[in-house]
């Protein structure tokens, strides 16, 4: 291993810790994450649009700063590329449509403009589907982003470019956004950490929707403690945003006693089909979470019957909202997947809205009656180990005839629709070693619980420390 590679693949925490203390310079550690994105980028196409210059003036910012004895935040110093959905200032921001190709924002969101104030170095925007539309990471503007571990396979999305770049040392941190798993599900798939925080508990600004909460921002990161160290700055109130939840603390010891804590397990939430090879992956935590934690397991899950419709109808109605205007204009200009939202979402009537409502107050009700007696619910992240990069979405899991674009997603939909805070973390890898994580999935408003279970889960394994061989 390079000092190069050895320095890109540190975490973040310990970056900042150099950083502050005069051991190695952001300008550094900068050079090394520029270095290792042109070393292993070409292959991948994680990181779609680079920009250097401005990194190396926020770099600068960094080192000056701590000359004069300051220490500009939490993400001090930290090489960071946002998603390509996340507005930032004079960079072009696509969404990964040939709509907005050359869409330079005059504003960042409100997530990019608390990870720049808390010292990050933006670097770059990393690669997402059309919109963020479905788990595989391909759009006309960029193409396609290949999995970590085997560039043939998909990286999973729609924060598919952001995990690719964590796992392969192109950035220290990432955010992400959540609707159906896109924080999850490439998680997963790279061997990286994703937290989908509960509703409200990142804010979101701008945002033309702003009682639309099947979408969430979050943090990515390589190792939990990562995770908590950017949900420091992510995760406070903010006027401009509609919602919102009371601050926590996000910089206190994840270190926890998991003694005779009661914790659900389940195979496939509620009946999915599941490939076995996730199942043998997934295995080995039974154990783990009895015996070395000493938490009190057993099998059992939410009744979540009616979720699946209710999100259907409810992120039909956001992509009706969002795009038919333009669609009616330039139907060519959209792609397979986004053009199947907008259809259904043009079909709904005001009883189905009315019906989606219901349906998720009723599954978020009985979500918060099974986490009264189970403090966390452990399930799968995935149905099915990563596909072929050129398969825009799975036609069968175990089995199963999948029936459209982000059927094989619902074991992630299905907490997303109830705003429960679930993270995926690393922990074994299939016989062809392709990694497969836990969904640590926990109360309301217990974004920090999560991350503890998550932490003793990945103290327990180290599983994160197995890094692709491209990174390397």
């Amino acid at each position: 291993m390079s000092d190069r590679t050895d320095l890109v693949l540190r975490s973040a925490r310990d970056l900042v810790a150099m950083m502050t203390s005069h051991e190695v310079s952001a300008r550094e550690v900068l050079d090394a994450h520029l270095e290792q994105i042109e070393k292993v980028n070409p292959q991948l196409n994680a990181v779609v649009t680079l920009v250097p210059e401005h990194a190396g003036r926020l770099a600068e910012r960094a080192d000056r700063a701590v000359a004069k004895g300051r220490v500009l935040g939490p993400l001090h110093g930290l090489p960071v590329v946002h998603k390509d959905l996340a507005d930032t200032a004079g960079i072009r921001t696509t969404y990964g449509s040939p709509l907005t190709a050359d869409h330079v924002p005059e504003r960042d969101t409100l997530v990019v403009e608390r990870m720049v104030a808390a010292g990050a170095v933006t670097t770059g925007k990393s690669n997402t589907p059309e919109f963020g539309t479905g788990s595989q990471t391909y759009n006309r503007v960029f193409g396609a982003t290949g999995n970590a571990y085997d560039p043939t396979l998909t990286c999973g999305g729609s924060s598919g470019g952001a995990a690719v770049a964590l796992a392969t040392g192109m950035a220290a941190l990432c955010d992400g956004s959540d609707m159906a798993g896109s924080l999850r599900n490439p998680a997963c798939w790279n061997n990286v950490v994703g937290l989908r925080p509960s509703t409200g508990r990142v804010p979101l600004w701008p945002n033309p929707r702003p009682v639309f909460t099947l979408a969430q921002y979050g943090p990515m990161g390589r190792t939990v403690g990562d995770v908590a160290l950017l949900m420091q700055v992510l995760a406070r109130p903010d006027s401009r945003s509609l919602l919102g939840a009371p601050e926590a603390d996000f910089a206190a010891p994840l270190d926890r006693d998991f003694t005779g804590v009661r914790i659900a397990w389940s195979d496939t939430l509620g009946g999915l089909p599941v490939d076995p090879e996730v199942t043998a992956a997934m295995a080995p935590a039974r154990i783990l979470l009895a015996d070395t934690l000493g938490a009190s397991l057993g099998p059992a899950e939410p009744d979540l019957s009616g979720a699946d419709e209710a999100f259907d109808i409810m992120r039909a109605a956001y992509y009706r909202g969002a795009h038919a205007d333009t669609y009616r204009l330039h139907p060519d200009q959209f792609g397979e997947s986004v053009v199947w939202e907008i259809e259904q979402g043009l079909r709904l009537t005001v009883d189905d809205l009315g019906r989606a409502e219901t349906l998720r107050a009723a599954a978020h009700d009985r979500m918060h009656a099974f986490l009264a007696d189970h403090e966390f619910l452990i399930a799968p992240v995935v149905q099915l180990p990563p596909f072929p990069v050129d398969e825009p979405w799975p036609r069968e899991v175990a089995g199963v005839r999948q029936s459209y674009y982000r059927e094989w997603m619902r074991i992630c939909s299905r907490i997303s629709l109830t705003g429960n805070p679930a993270a995926s973390v690393p922990f074994g890898f299939t016989g062809a070693g392709l990694p497969i994580g836990l969904q640590v999935i926990g109360r309301h408003g217990d974004d920090f619980g999560v991350l503890q279970l998550a932490h003793a889960v990945e103290t327990a394994t180290g599983a994160w420390r197995r890094h692709p061989a491209l990174a390397l």
